[in-house]
């Protein structure tokens, strides 16, 4: 009986742990689901984070893009307007270089024909002190002073003939010089008409967008920011940084992405690229959000 008694108290007593233990058991259990939920909550804040970073690369994107309607209105008039201006100015230095050589010419045929006019008074001046000489000696020094003076001034009209001729030459080229600068000015006049018209009706619009993308830009990182413009940059002929799969593929650059790789842009846990544009991708959903 002692015995069996002894039994009874040892279950019991076991039955006692058992009970107290259960409390423990129940506490654990509260633990791993408040840790679950912090982590689900980890991971919905960092989803959530994520996504307002792409939310704001896309709308960034959206409103360059419009900028670069902008742009794309005005055409290549800005660029034919510089064009213009900077062939009006080298034409205009070529007509200052024009003029300047006309000048110099001139001022060449004054010189010469003063070389002319004082070689002539020699002549007068050998041709008397000729007359009066008392030995040939004397007449072959003044002959040959005569002849070289006569050969200068032939020379000296040889060059005023040539120099008149670039002259000539150059003032043909001066006219038409001035000519074409004239009509290049007229075209220029036209253009920056035009361009001054389509800027002053989008003048507005451009400026209400370039202060929304500061904005935008305020809210992104430096680092994102960076890699935004350096995309864009890269991506001369649409200038698209951010783009939307469609049908399985980068519409940047319409190559296909990996199934794997489509579901994580769905999930927007992290800033995706394609690997062979280097375009941000995200999913077509966002765009019609």
């Amino acid at each position: 009986m002692a015995k069996k008694t002894v039994e009874k108290a040892d279950t019991k007593s076991n039955v006692k742990k058992t009970t107290k233990k259960s409390p423990t058991t129940k506490k654990t259990t509260k633990e791993e689901v408040v840790t679950s939920t912090t982590t689900t909550n980890n991971e919905h804040k960092e989803v959530s984070v994520v996504e307002e970073r792409l939310k704001s690369l896309y709308g960034l994107q959206k409103i360059m893009s419009k900028i670069d309607e902008i742009k794309i209105l005005r055409g290549d008039l800005p660029l034919e307007v510089q064009d213009l201006e900077d062939e009006i100015l080298g034409l205009k230095t070529r007509l200052e270089r024009y003029n300047n050589d006309i000048k110099d010419g001139e001022k060449e045929i004054t010189g010469f024909k003063n070389a002319i006019e004082e070689a002539r008074l020699k002549i007068d001046k050998k041709t008397e002190q000729q007359s009066n000489v008392v030995n040939n000696r004397e007449y072959e020094i003044l002959s040959k002073e005569l002849e070289n003076l006569n050969l200068d001034i032939q020379i000296y009209e040889r060059k005023i003939n040539e120099t008149t001729e670039t002259i000539t030459t150059t003032r043909s080229e001066f006219d038409e010089l001035e000519a074409l600068i004239q009509d290049k000015t007229a075209d220029l006049t036209v253009k920056k008409e035009e361009l001054s018209q389509i800027i002053k009706d989008t003048e507005n619009e451009e400026i209400e967008l370039r202060a929304t993308s500061k904005e935008i830009e305020a809210t992104i990182e430096a680092r994102l920011l960076t890699a935004f413009k350096r995309i864009r940059k890269n991506a001369r002929r649409n200038g698209l940084a951010v783009v939307p799969v469609e049908r399985s593929s980068c519409s940047g650059c319409f190559s296909k992405i990996p199934p794997q790789r489509q579901l994580d842009i769905r999930l927007r846990k992290k800033i995706i690229v394609c690997e062979n544009c280097g375009r941000i991708l995200i999913d077509f959903e966002m765009t019609q959000e």
